[in-house]
This record gives structure tokens, sequence and C-alpha cells, in this order.
């Protein structure tokens, strides 16, 4: 008796034991999984805060304000006014002429140098402008606020230390000297820089702005959607509620699951060879872009695809055959309404992934420097993720915080994409 109760007392503690080390393996389990999250999180907070804190500043930029003298011997010796007379000065000369004479104790090429540098070059436009929007303006003079350059923003907005030896910043001495002084005149401003949403590329990083960039994604997408969208449903339905089980639908699921996985690059092979080489579609096009996203996205299209139909009940098919319907009126009556929530969260997901894509349509020469706003899918243009690709690229300070910019703006369209993704889905999926 006392031996079967020894016995029953050891079999009780190695299984409390064992519960024991069960329990430990699960803590340390669970705290793996809390330390993984833990650290991806922090990587990610990470990412956005150097994003975040290189990039607001591109969504401000410093004017000056200069006291401009419209010379009638610059604009119109002959005193015409006419159009082409005022469209045709030299602008330029107006405008070193008023800094000239506004800032006397610049004197020497290099000095003068530093002090025409100070404004940007779009200063010309905007005296031209003005002029021939008001040609009472010529002999007179008036206060005009400026766009500075680009190194004068960043010094404005204290990305360069005036600490640092002048060899060492892109800034001199003496442009420093001027901007303390029109500082302390009030005559420096920094407002918000609608141009960085309303202008194209440019050289110079002042006047560099995302719009081309956008209304290019926009007509890519746009193409990408009109073809892949009807083709990838249409594919998902024949596969799954049609298409005989056999080696050849099993080949074409394979394939489909293989081209989902592909690296995106490889797709821009293809739209090179084939849309480029050999149907001789023009380079750095929407057209050819939204060809070449369309064939990366379908695979995704039709995979989600047919995972919506599949997760319809047999019982609405079957309802649908009793109540005298034929496949094609149980389909687009019936399956397909209850399926298009999922095939549009699929939808969603797979043009997100192709607004961030640039490898496939930098095979396709979307790497071009595009200066207008395109207007139609035949006009050159880019896209956001090769307007950061070209702007990293640049060694001017002032494209950094535009890259920055530039790529908040890319994590606010897929943040938004994706919010809409989850938003049709919570709304219109329904669950059986």
């Amino acid at each position: 008796m006392t031996e079967s109760a020894g016995h029953q007392q050891t079999t009780q503690q190695r299984v409390a034991a064992s519960l024991r080390r069960r329990y430990a393996a699960e803590m340390r389990f669970r705290a793996y999984g809390v330390f993984a999250v833990a650290v991806g999180l922090l990587f990610v907070a990470f990412l956005f805060t150097s994003i975040i804190s290189k990039g607001y500043t591109a969504f401000e930029q410093t004017y000056v304000a200069v006291d401009v003298v419209y010379s009638p011997e610059l604009i119109d010796p002959a005193g015409s006014r006419l159009a082409e007379t005022l469209q045709a000065a030299d602008y330029q000369a107006v405008l070193r002429a008023s800094l000239r004479a506004e800032f006397p104790q610049f004197e020497g090429r290099t000095s003068l140098r530093h002090l025409y540098g100070t404004v940007s070059n779009s200063a010309e436009q905007v005296l031209r402008d003005r002029v021939l929007a008001n040609p009472a303006l010529i002999g007179g003079h008036e206060r005009v606020w400026l766009l500075a350059h680009g190194h004068i923003d960043m010094f404005v907005k204290g990305q360069i230390d005036r600490n640092l030896p002048e060899s060492a910043r892109p800034i001199s001495d003496e442009e420093i000297a001027w901007v303390d002084a029109l500082q302390t005149a009030h005559r420096v401003q920094i407002r918000f820089n609608k141009a960085f949403f309303t202008a194209g590329d440019s050289r110079e990083p002042e006047q560099a702005g995302v719009a081309g960039a956008l209304a290019g994604s926009a007509l890519t997408l746009f193409m990408a959607l009109l073809l892949s969208f009807p083709i990838g449903v249409a594919a998902a339905v024949y596969l799954e509620e049609f298409a005989p089980k056999n080696v050849w639908t099993d080949i074409i699921e394979v394939n489909i699951n293989n081209l989902a996985a592909v690296p995106s690059i490889v797709f821009g092979l293809l739209g090179l060879a084939m849309f480029i080489q050999f149907f001789g579609l023009p380079r750095s096009v929407p057209l050819v872009g939204g060809l070449v996203l369309s064939l990366m996205t379908l695979p995704t299209i039709i995979i989600t695809g047919r995972a919506s139909l599949k997760a319809v009940p047999p019982s609405i098919r079957e309802a649908a055959f009793g109540m005298g319907a034929s496949p094609m009126q149980m389909v687009l009556h019936h399956v397909l309404p209850l399926a298009l929530p999922g095939v549009l969260t699929g939808t969603i997901i797979g043009m997100a992934r192709a607004l961030g894509e640039s490898a496939p349509l930098l095979m396709i020469g979307m790497v071009a420097f595009i200066v207008d706003v395109p207007h139609g899918l035949s006009d050159p243009s880019t896209v956001l993720p090769v307007q950061i690709y070209l702007w990293a690229q640049s060694p001017e300070r002032a494209f950094v915080e535009r890259t920055s910019g530039a790529i908040m703006v890319l994590l606010g369209f897929l943040l938004l994409m994706n919010a809409v993704a989850v938003i049709l889905r919570n709304r219109f999926e329904r669950r059986w």
C-alpha cells in the first residue's frame, strides 16, 4: 500500500514538473513573440520618424522680399508697350540691377554671383508675368516676394549649420549676412509649398514638385485597372465555376500561382520585349506602364477572385439552380455579387502594390526627366517611385527633403488605398 502511494506521488510529481516545463515553454514562446513584434514596431517607428523628420520641411518654402525697380531702359526702351516686347525683355537684368541697388556692399564677381544666386531663377518669370499683367509697373518699383534658392531655403529652415567652415557648406558668409539682414528687416517668410503639389520636376530643387509624377501614377494605374480588373475577374470566374478539372487547368493554376511570386523586374523585361520592341509602342508613357503593371497585378486579382468565389456557400448555387437559373445567371446574379467585396479588396491591394513598383517601369524607360504634367495616356511621364529614385540620386542637399516628402506622399496614397480595401471588406463582407 505504501509502495503504491509512493508510486502515485512520484507520477503526480512528474506530471506537475512536465506541466511547469510546458507552461515555462509557452511563456518563453509568448515572450519571443512580444519581443519580435516590439522589434518590428521599433524599426517601423524608426523608419517613419526618419522619413518625416527629413521630409516635412518639403511642404514649406522660403520666400524673400526684394524691392524691384522696373527700369524702362531694360524692359521697353522704345516705350511701345507691345506684348511681344514685354515678353522678350531681359528680366534677369532687371532683377540683378534691383539686387545691386539694394545691396551695394556686394562687389566683385564672386560676391555678385553669390548675391544673384540667393533668389531662384523662377523670379524672372514672376517679374515677366507681373509686367505682362500690368504694364503700368514699368518705370516704377514695388516689393515682390520671390522664391529663395535651394541652399538659402535649407539655411533658413535650419538644415545647414552656420558654424561650419565656409568650405564645408553650400552657402557663403556673404549670403548668410544677406539672409540675416533680410530676416532682421522681416523680409523672409516660410510659406506652405503649394508648388510641391502643382509643379512638375525641375533641376532646381526649390521649383521641383510631384504633380507630374502624381498624374503619371494616376494615368498608369487607370490603364492597369482598366485591363487587369475585367480580365482578372473573368479568368477567376471561368477557372472556379466553369473550367473542367483536368491537367490543363491544373497547369494554368500552377502558372498563375507562380506568376504571383515572380519578381516585378521580370514583368518589366517582358514589357520591354513585347510592347516596345515587338509592337513598337513609345517609351516612358502611361499606356505601356499600365500594360506592364496589368500583367503584374493579374495573378493577384485572379487568386483573390477565386478565393472570394470559393467562399460563397454551395447552397447559394443550389438555390439558384432550384429556381431555374442557368449557370451564367447563377454566377452573374448570385455568386459574383456576393464575392465582389473580396474581389474589390484584392484588386485594390494589387493596385497598391503596382503603385509602389519602380523596377518594371525603369525597364520600359519611365526614368526620363519629365518637366510637364502629362494629360493623356500617350504623353511622356514618370511615376512617384521613379521620381523618388531620381531625386535620391541628386547630390544637392535640398533634394533630400524633396525625396522624403515624395515618400510621405507615396506612403499616404498606399495607406489610403489599403484603408479603402479594409473599409470595403468590413462594409460588404458577409460571414457564412
